[in-house]
């Protein structure tokens, strides 16, 4: 039990928690509610830091095999076409991976999970749902339940609560899960139509903005996804009908066939950050921790981000570092969480639904400036792609 954790959640964050303190000696145990690990579609963006501390799981060459790297991505106007065209190339002395990569979040999860299995130091267990979370001075303890309805209780030195947005871990702590709920609901829909038909000059990532019907557009290895705000009046089965879903589609492109979908999801999109992460043994990262529009791709890569700097505050504490070093974890990851993910993907959404044709102008106007300008693009590049809050965060004591 020294040194042993206990993890709730086997999604990126957990996995890579649990990774991380395996890699250093620290034996874990991973609880998941799902039964198996969930092939979830909505994040699929890396960056090119987390992209570089994945590179120590030997992953990234799987990644790469099974993704697409996107050297560029866009903002674009829905009529007009490109406003900017970001070129990340321009980090090439910053990082080993100066583009970003879609691949499919479950797939890093099942290469991760498939190194787990082989280590003795960790205990995945698969359709157990955390019940109570409880610490003393020295340990703490997890209630999980399974699907017969049985309990078991896990003991560990620390708790990480990667359990998403309805952490019971972050209940146990007692933190307020404070910001809004965004309005619309975003629907997230993979074709196998090829947008480059209709707009060569796109990119692999592209903004469309407008000031009625604003949209994403993604490639994958192998598809298309589409995202579109949708009107939260609109019930369940309304928000993904093949007649909206055709709608929204050939307005992003008009063909004479109808499109084949692949995949549809809808989903209420928050920007919540908690007010605390840490109480005494107990900690929340990731979707536990901090959520928002993925306009940007900012949410898995935080995450990752959060389980980098958690799991090796943790290894610190377990040879000999105060407990108190965890308040460093929560200064630093919080920070990111209120000051550059929240902000950015605010900015985003803001320029790409924003009504007032003077504004829209403004955000135009100031967006080809900076591709215009080599240092502001590449200020720019290291804010969007995370690497600048790492450096920064790092001074945070």
């Amino acid at each position: 039990m020294k040194d042993h954790i206990v993890i709730v959640g086997a999604g990126p964050v957990g996995l890579v928690s649990a990774c991380l303190l395996v890699d250093e000696g620290v034996s874990v145990t991973v609880l998941d509610s799902c039964n198996d690990l969930p092939r979830d579609l909505r994040a699929s963006t890396f960056h090119p830091p987390t992209l570089d501390m994945l590179e120590r799981f030997d992953v990234v060459p799987s990644m790469i095999a099974q993704g697409l790297i996107c050297p560029e991505w866009q903002f674009r106007d829905r009529t007009d076409g490109v406003i900017a065209t970001f070129e990340l190339d321009r980090l090439n002395d910053e990082t080993a991976h100066p583009y970003r990569l879609q691949c499919e979040q479950w797939r890093l999860g099942e290469m991760l999970c498939e190194r787990l299995r082989k280590s003795p130091l960790a205990d995945l267990r698969f359709g157990m749902k955390a019940s109570a979370v409880r610490q003393t001075a020295d340990h703490v303890e997890v209630d999980a339940v399974n699907a017969q309805g049985e309990t078991e209780t896990f003991k560990g030195a620390f708790c990480i609560g990667a359990d998403g947005i309805g952490s019971q871990v972050r209940k146990a702590i007692g933190a307020e899960f404070e910001g809004m709920t965004i309005p619309e609901i975003y629907l997230t829909v993979s074709t196998t139509y090829d947008f480059s038909e209709a707009m060569p000059d796109i990119a692999n990532i592209a903004y469309l903005s407008d000031p009625d019907e604003w949209f994403v557009l993604i490639r994958t290895a192998k598809i298309w996804r589409a995202l579109f705000p949708v009107d939260s009046g609109l019930s369940d089965s309304e928000v993904t009908s093949p007649e909206l879903i055709e709608r929204l589609l050939q307005g992003a492109a008009a063909r004479p066939e109808p499109y084949e979908i692949i995949h549809k999801t809808a989903y209420r999109v928050h920007e919540r950050v908690a007010d605390k992460y840490v109480k005494g043994r107990i900690a929340i990262a990731g979707d536990a921790a901090h959520v928002n529009n993925p306009l940007g791709g900012m949410g898995l890569n935080g995450g990752i981000h959060d389980a980098y700097n958690l799991a090796s505050t943790m290894v610190e504490i377990l040879r000999g570092a105060p407990l108190d070093a965890l308040g460093r974890y929560e200064r630093q990851r919080r920070r990111v969480a209120l000051d550059v993910v929240q902000q950015t993907t605010l900015r985003n959404r803001a320029i790409l639904n924003t009504r007032d044709p003077a504004s829209r102008a403004a955000y135009y106007d100031d967006l080809r400036k900076t591709v215009a300008d080599p240092e502001r693009h590449k200020t720019y590049l290291m804010r969007t792609s995370m690497i600048s809050s790492l450096r920064d965060v790092a001074q945070i004591v």
